[in-house]
């Protein structure tokens, strides 16, 4: 694989996808956005309009909402919901280029485990993305800052992180991915569900009477878990935890946007997957249980629109 000329596809791009999509087709590779219908009506008519810190440009690239765009790319950014990981794995399985390169660019920590049982034939690598975007309508991303990516070592991880590098994407390669998305997943962890729950940004949130002591006691459940795990969870979590408010203050979690739109969150695989390792594992997780059932109640009432978070 030659980053000279990489050809991209964009699996279940929404912002995250669009974004990192964008970056290399700006930079002159050949890319496929893999997304929803009006999207691709709005993008094939006027390209993807990307809205960054730094430009405010169209940029021109093909969009499909078929899974078989996926074919002859070798390389995909996988970027569908956790819930939707084994589903969307087999619509390209069909398709992949035997030497493709997967890239998982998702919320918690067992997508690219969970994708390689449905692609045994195919590398796939995890990613930890630190971006803050969103969809600011059909076609049109905006970007609120950050964008640096950490990718786990593959055969062909050198060649895609040189590529993005030279697109404006900030790449490393780290052999403790697992410990970059454990810590990651902690912060969605301490911030998502209480952002969701009181349809808050994050700075409101933790100015709120005792939320502060809810995050920490959700941050040292999950510290534990990850200990039993034998996860070396990266950096000082309560440190990022604390930074995070200050770094982003008016973001609203993906948690909350799905609860406000009406679509299923992400918090099966966010503190609920400290509750059920917790469980495996012997050890108690009484506040990020309750923050996972109160989440699963309010998905269940599909909350109507209407709300702050859009």
């Amino acid at each position: 694989m030659t980053h000279s000329s990489l050809k991209v596809a964009v699996m279940g791009a929404g912002a995250v996808g669009c974004y990192y999509g964008g970056m290399l087709a700006r930079a002159g590779h050949e890319v496929v956005l893999i997304a929803r219908p009006q999207h691709v009506e709005a993008i094939d008519r006027d390209g993807l309009r990307m809205e960054t810190t730094t430009f405010d440009e169209h940029v021109r690239l093909a969009a499909s909402t078929d899974p078989s765009a996926v074919r002859g790319a070798n390389l995909v950014l996988f970027c569908v919901k956790s819930t939707d990981t084994e589903s969307a794995g087999a619509l390209l399985r069909p398709h992949l280029a035997p030497d493709a390169l997967v890239l998982t660019l998702q919320n918690g920590v067992d997508n690219a485990d969970r994708l390689r049982t449905v692609l045994p034939q195919h590398a796939v690598a995890a990613a930890v993305v630190y971006v803050a975007t969103e969809m600011a309508g059909p076609g049109h991303v905006r970007h609120h800052g950050r964008g640096e990516l950490v990718i786990e070592p593959s055969s062909a991880s050198e060649a895609v992180a040189q590529a993005l590098i030279a697109a404006g994407v900030p790449t490393e390669i780290s052999g403790n991915v697992r410990g970059a998305l454990w810590a990651k997943l902690i912060l969605n962890c301490a911030y998502n569900a209480v952002s969701a729950i009181t349809q808050l940004p994050y700075g409101k949130t933790v100015a709120g009477e005792g939320v502060k002591d809810v995050m920490r006691d959700v941050v040292a459940e999950c510290l534990a878990v990850a200990q039993a795990e034998g996860v070396q969870v990266q950096g000082d979590v309560h440190a990022a935890v604390a930074k995070l408010t200050a770094s982003m203050p008016s973001q609203f979690s993906s948690t909350a946007q799905d609860l406000a739109r009406g679509k299923r969150s992400e918090i099966d695989y966010l503190n609920g997957l400290i509750v059920k390792r917790g469980e495996v594992l012997g050890i108690a997780t009484p506040a990020n249980r309750v923050l996972w059932a109160l989440v699963k109640l309010m998905e269940g009432k599909q909350s109507a629109a209407g709300s702050p978070a859009l």
